[in-house]
This record gives structure tokens, C-alpha cells and sequence, in this order.
């Protein structure tokens, strides 16, 4: 193996880590087994053999293939191959000569440690490092577009809850005594074995209200796309947004494609920037969807800078409310990241006392907070 490979394998770890994935030191060694059993004459086997070392859940699949792309592909070149008697067809032969340090990082001209994947690396960010801590408000065109299709490939593991409903497991908590007799017919009758079972683990629902209204106007689309990307990564999501009445925006978000999502939501929004009433949508909320959306412990999200015009007695009841049907509420607010933030609106006063987590929302840094946070998640309170 050239060190130029190497070295390149080295970064292509280290970019998964980033992303998400559960690789490590130990990661190197696999991928470099796997080289030594596949070989590297064919790109498909070499990218095969890659996928099956790292990649442990559908939802990886296309970013371990983007960066396989990115780390690997201008060096695994298809070579003219003149067929002899018995070979195999051409798959695309890789020149070791021709492979490339990655291009996703700006690498010095040393040579990085293999082993060391568990020290940061000192050196100057990349484009999508630093995008990651620029405020959504600040974006150019070009750099929006960037941050969209970095939230398309954030990797969500949320965390599981336990069902009423139970499963077989020989390390379960319980005897499963259907089970259990119906293995009494048939040869092993005689000897009877308890069979156990335990709860089925099964996704939480989440529920978001976003805010819509002027001031939150630069931030609004930015949370859509985040919320639809997470749409195909978490259990069953009900999303509504918000301004001066509570719109249900669920079906809209469905749509595959982002930006036809977003077009859909727009056309079914009526009061998009307009004032903020936060205490009428979360009652709205409570009245019409409370009951139909929250069974099974879901967790309630608020996107909200909590400038509200409305009563701040009539909000802080409506999220007593809302707090007893939700398993835990979160509330994402853009301005809790900046210095010397307090929440001493009206809105945020009335509503803190209900609320179980009080987290910025400006930036993918922040984003990707919350989606460790819906990681860690409890089963119980």
C-alpha cells in the first residue's frame, strides 16, 4: 500500500468520525484487512469491502459513498486492461501511482499519525468546518445552499423508547409464558425451558412548533430543511408552524425533494411573517392536536426567538399544558448562543418554567447539539 493511500485512509476515518459514524483507531486496521482480502485491482470490490466495515445502518449508506467519492475518487482510475483468456470483465483497475491525498482537507506536508485518530489535528478549518459555525442570518446564497446539504447529511441514532408491547429475548426481564408453553409440543416437551421477554424498544414521536413569524424570518427556512431532513431519520414527526395561528405542515414536509417541500409549505402558510402569538398556537395546539399526536411519550420542540405579542398568562398555561403531554420539551432559540443573552422577554418568562432544555439554534454546530440531546433522550424521566 502507497502512503499516499494510507494517508488518505487515515483522513477518510477521521471524515466518518465527523460525520457520525462509530469508527475509531481499530477502523484503519479493518479497512487495511479488508484491502489485503479484496485486493485493490477492482474499485467495486475496494468500495464493497469499505462499506461493509463502517457502514451499520441504511441511513450512512449515502454518506459513506460521498465520501468514499470525495477521499477516493480521483485516484481509483479505470486503466486500459487488454483481456486475455480467462479473466474476469474490467471493473475499473486502481493505479496506487495515480491515488491522491484527500481533497476534503487541507493537509500539511507531514505525514499524520495512523494510529492517532483520538487527537484533533491542528490545522486550518475546511469550507464546511467553518460554515458550521456561521450564524444562519449571515448566510450568502451560495453558503445557504452549503448548509442545506450538510443538514441532509447529519446522521440521527435517536434514542428509543420502551413500547407496552413485548418481545422474545433471552436476556428479557420477564417469563414468557406463551411462549413457554407452546414449546411444550414436540420433542423437547419433556424438558421444559422458560422462555423470557422483554419491553420492545420502538422510536419516540416528535412533535415541533416553529416559528414563522418577521422576527424569526432569516431563520425559518433553514429549520424547515432541517426538519426535513429529519423527517426520514426519526419515528413519526408531526410539524407545525406558527405566527399568528398554528398551521399543520406535516404532509407538506413529506414531499422527497426539499425545495417542492418547502414550495408546498409556503403555498398552505397564510401568515408567514407576520406577528407572534405563541400563547394562541401552543392552546390551538393543545385543543385540536394535543391528544391525537403526543400518545406514545413524545418530545416537544419549539423553534422560537420568544418575542410574543400576545398574553404571557394565557402562554405560560398553555405550556403547563403542553408540558404534561410531552416526555420532554425543548426549546431552540437563535439568539441563546450570543454573549450575554438572558431570557428576559415576556414569552421566554412565561414559557421557562415548563421547559426542560433551553438551547441555541443559529448555526449546524448548534443543530447538531440538538441531535445529540434527541440521542441521549431517556427512556424514562
Amino acid at each position: 500500500m502507497s502512503t499516499a493511500f494510507a494517508v488518505n485512509l487515515v483522513h477518510f476515518v477521521r471524515h466518518l468520525r465527523d460525520r457520525g459514524f462509530q469508527v475509531g483507531p481499530a477502523t484503519i486496521q479493518e479497512l487495511t484487512a479488508a484491502i489485503d482480502a479484496v485486493g485493490l485491482a477492482y474499485r467495486a470490490d475496494v468500495k464493497a469491502a469499505f462499506e461493509a466495515v463502517v457502514v451499520a445502518r441504511p441511513t450512512e449508506r449515502p454518506i459513506f459513498e460521498d465520501a468514499f467519492e470525495s477521499f477516493f475518487g480521483k485516484g481509483l482510475l479505470r486503466l486500459p486492461h487488454i483481456p486475455e483468456a480467462g479473466d474476469e470483465p474490467d471493473r475499473g483497475t486502481l493505479d496506487l501511482r495515480r491515488v491522491t491525498v484527500p481533497i476534503l482537507a487541507d493537509m500539511p506536508g507531514d505525514e499524520p499519525d495512523l494510529g492517532d485518530l483520538g487527537i484533533p489535528e491542528v490545522r486550518g478549518a475546511s469550507a464546511e468546518e467553518r460554515l458550521a459555525t456561521r450564524d444562519f442570518r449571515d448566510l450568502s446564497p451560495d453558503e445557504a445552499e452549503e448548509v442545506r446539504r450538510i443538514m441532509a447529511r447529519i446522521v440521527w441514532r435517536p434514542a428509543h423508547a420502551q413500547s407496552r408491547r413485548w418481545t422474545q429475548s433471552r436476556q428479557g426481564t420477564r417469563p414468557d409464558m406463551r411462549r413457554t408453553m407452546r414449546n411444550l409440543v414436540g420433542p423437547g416437551g419433556d424438558m421444559m425451558q422458560l422462555a423470557m421477554a422483554q419491553r420492545k424498544p420502538r422510536r419516540r414521536p416528535l412533535v415541533v412548533l416553529a416559528d414563522v413569524s418577521g422576527s424569526m424570518e432569516q431563520y425559518a427556512e433553514m429549520f424547515l430543511h432541517f426538519l426535513h431532513a429529519a423527517q426520514g431519520r426519526l419515528g413519526r414527526v408531526e410539524t407545525f408552524v406558527f405566527a399568528t395561528h398554528l398551521s399543520r405542515i406535516t404532509r407538506e414536509l413529506r414531499h422527497r425533494m426539499p425545495d417542492a417541500a418547502l414550495r408546498r409549505v409556503g403555498e398552505a402558510v397564510d401568515d408567514w411573517s407576520g406577528g407572534t402569538r405563541i400563547g394562541d398556537a401552543v392552546a390551538q395546539f393543545n385543543v385540536l392536536w394535543g391528544r391525537r399526536v403526543t400518545r406514545g411519550g413524545a418530545i416537544g420542540l419549539i423553534i422560537s426567538d420568544g418575542w410574543d405579542t400576545g398574553d404571557p398568562a394565557l402562554l405560560g398555561k398553555e405550556m403547563a399544558r403542553f408540558a404534561r403531554s410531552m416526555h420532554r420539551v425543548i426549546w431552540l432559540n437563535p439568539l441563546a448562543g450570543r454573549a450575554n443573552y438572558a431570557p428576559e422577554t415576556r414569552g421566554m418568562q412565561a414559557a421557562l418554567p415548563f421547559v426542560d432544555d433551553l438551547l441555541s439554534a443559529a448555526n449546524i454546530l448548534d443543530l447538531r447539539e440538538v441531535v445529540r440531546l434527541l440521542e441521549s433522550v431517556p427512556a424514562r424521566r
